[in-house]
C-alpha cells in the first residue's frame, strides 16, 4: 500500500499521453470563443446552426466512446487512437476548406468521431502498476484543464490572424502531432486489461441504478450544456464592450489563469479536509447568481469581466472536483464503467449545450440565452441538494498472487476486513480490486487474508 516511485518506461507513457490528451483537447476546443464571430463569410450560418457546430463534436464523441474502447480490446490501442487521430485531421481538414456551415457541421461531427478518450486512458491504465495509476490519471486530469484554458487564449489569436479556416488547420496539425507522439513516444499497450478503466457492459446496470452517480453525471452533462451555450453569446458581448475580436484571447488568459488559482485552494479544502459535498453543492448555488447576473445586466457593462471570473472559478472548481466524486462512489471494480458513463454525459452536455443555446438565440435573442444557463443551473441545483456527503473510500487493485481459495470464501473474507468497504475478485486478471477507508483500513488483516496458506 506504499506509494511506489515511477519507472522510467510509466513516465514515458505518462507524459506521452498526458500530451496526447491535451493535443486533442485543445484542438476541440479552440473553436469554442471564435466561431460566433469569424462564421459571417459561411453561407446559411445562423444563430441556431451556429450552435450546432458548437456542440456538434460531442454527439459523435458519445455515441463512439464504448465502440472504439471495445474495438481496442480487440485490435489494440494505438491502433484504434491512430485512427480517432485521422478522424479529428480529416474533419478538420473539411471544416477548414468549409464555405458553408454545413461543411463546418460536418467536419465537427467528424472531429468528434475520433472518439478516443476512454482509449487513451484504457493504454495508460495498460503501462501503468496499479500503485501509482490513480496519480497517472491525475496528470491526465491536469492536462485537460490547462488545454481547456490554453484554448480560449489561442483561439482568438490563430482565428484574427488566419481566419477560421487557420484555427481548424492548426487542429488538423496538431492532430497530426498527436501522431508522431503516439508512434515515437508511447510504448505499445501489453496484452491485458483493467476492469477500473473503461466500460464493462455486465456492470451497467448496477451503475445506473446508483442515483448518487447519476446525480453527478446530471452535473456534468449540465456543466458542459451551460459552457457551450455560453459560447454562443459571449464574443458578441465582448465585442459590444468595445473589445476587438483579435484580443479576446487577452481577456481570457487573466480571467482564466486567476480562476484557476481562486479554485485551487477551495479543492485542497474539499479533498483534505473533507468539505466535498458543501463545496460542490456551494459552486452551483454560486452559479445561479452568476449567470442571472450575466441575464440582468445591462448592455455594455463591464460587469459582466467580473462574472465571467466568477463563472470560471466554479468551472474549474467542477470540473475538477467531480471526476474525484465519481471515483470515490464508484463500487469497487466499476470506477471505469461510471466515468465512461459521466464522459458520455459530459459530451451529450456539449451537444445539448450548442444544439439549445443556438436554437434559443435565434428564436429569443442571445441575452436569452444567459436566462437559459441560469435555470439549468436552478435545475440542477434541485436535482443534487439533498444528495448526501460522499464517502471518501480509495481504490485499491491487489494482486492475488498465489491464492487459490474458494473466490466466493475469499470475498468474504476480504470484505470482513476492517476499513474494506466494497470488494470485487477478477480471477482472470489475477487481483481483487477494492475500495477501503485509509483511515481505518488494517492492512496486516488484508495481507493475511491474502497468504496461500489462507485458501
Amino acid at each position: 500500500m506504499k506509494r511506489s516511485p515511477l519507472l522510467g518506461s510509466e513516465l514515458r507513457a505518462i507524459s506521452g499521453l498526458s500530451t496526447l490528451y491535451a493535443i486533442r483537447m485543445l484542438g476541440l476546443f479552440m473553436i469554442l470563443p471564435v466561431l460566433t464571430l469569424y462564421s459571417e463569410h459561411l453561407a446559411h450560418a445562423t444563430p441556431v446552426l451556429i450552435g450546432l457546430a458548437l456542440g456538434a463534436y460531442g454527439l459523435t464523441q458519445a455515441l463512439l466512446q464504448v465502440p472504439f474502447g471495445m474495438l481496442s480490446d480487440r485490435i489494440g490501442r494505438k491502433s484504434v487512437i491512430a485512427f480517432g487521430l485521422l478522424l479529428l485531421l480529416i474533419g478538420s481538414v473539411i471544416a477548414a476548406n468549409a464555405t458553408s456551415i454545413y461543411g463546418v457541421i460536418l467536419g465537427r461531427c467528424l472531429q468528434g468521431s475520433g472518439a478516443v478518450s476512454g482509449v487513451i486512458m484504457a493504454l495508460l491504465a495498460d503501462r501503468t502498476r496499479e500503485e501509482v495509476r490513480t496519480s497517472a490519471m491525475a496528470v491526465i486530469g491536469m492536462s485537460i484543464g490547462v488545454s481547456i484554458g490554453t484554448s480560449m487564449v489561442i483561439g482568438p489569436v490563430l482565428a484574427h490572424r488566419f481566419g477560421l479556416a487557420g484555427v481548424f488547420w492548426s487542429t488538423a496539425l496538431m492532430a497530426a502531432l498527436g501522431m508522431l507522439v503516439l508512434w515515437r513516444l508511447i510504448p505499445k499497450a501489453p496484452e491485458r486489461s483493467h476492469k477500473d478503466v473503461g466500460m464493462d457492459m455486465h456492470q451497467l446496470r448496477n451503475i445506473l441504478a446508483r442515483t448518487d452517480l447519476l446525480r453527478l453525471d446530471l452535473s456534468i452533462f449540465a456543466l458542459h450544456a451551460i459552457l457551450t451555450a455560453l459560447f454562443v453569446v459571449l464574443p458578441l458581448k465582448l465585442i459590444a464592450l468595445g473589445i476587438a475580436s483579435e484580443s479576446h484571447g487577452w481577456v481570457y488568459l487573466p480571467i482564466m489563469a486567476s480562476a484557476f488559482v481562486a479554485m485551487t485552494p477551495l479543492i485542497i479544502i474539499a479533498e483534505k479536509r473533507r468539505k466535498m459535498r458543501p463545496i460542490f453543492i456551494g459552486t452551483v448555488v454560486l452559479l445561479v447568481p452568476v449567470l442571472s447576473g450575466m441575464f440582468a445586466l445591462p448592455d455594455h457593462s463591464r460587469g459582466l469581466i467580473a462574472l465571467l471570473w466568477l463563472f470560471f472559478v466554479a468551472f474549474n472548481l467542477l470540473e475538477a472536483t467531480l471526476p474525484s466524486m465519481v471515483s470515490k462512489l464508484a463500487p469497487a471494480g466499476g470506477k471505469g464503467t461510471a466515468l465512461s458513463l459521466y464522459s458520455t454525459s459530459q459530451f451529450l452536455g456539449t451537444t445539448v449545450g450548442g444544439s439549445v443555446g443556438g436554437l434559443i438565440a435565434g428564436a429569443f435573442g442571445t441575452d436569452a440565452i444567459f436566462l437559459f444557463a441560469a435555470l439549468v443551473a436552478l435545475g440542477w441545483l434541485g436535482c443534487i441538494w439533498r444528495m448526501p456527503s460522499p464517502r471518501y473510500l480509495s481504490s485499491e487493485i491487489v494482486p492475488l498472487g498465489q491464492q487459490r481459495g474458494d473466490t466466493q470464501q475469499l470475498l468474504e473474507r476480504l470484505l470482513a476486513i476492517r476499513g474494506v468497504a466494497d470488494a470485487m475478485i477478477v480471477k482472470e486478471e489475477g487481483v481483487a480490486y477494492l475500495k477501503i477507508d485509509r483511515d481505518h483500513f488494517d492492512a496486516e488483516s488484508l495481507e493475511a487474508a491474502l497468504r496461500p496458506t489462507a485458501a
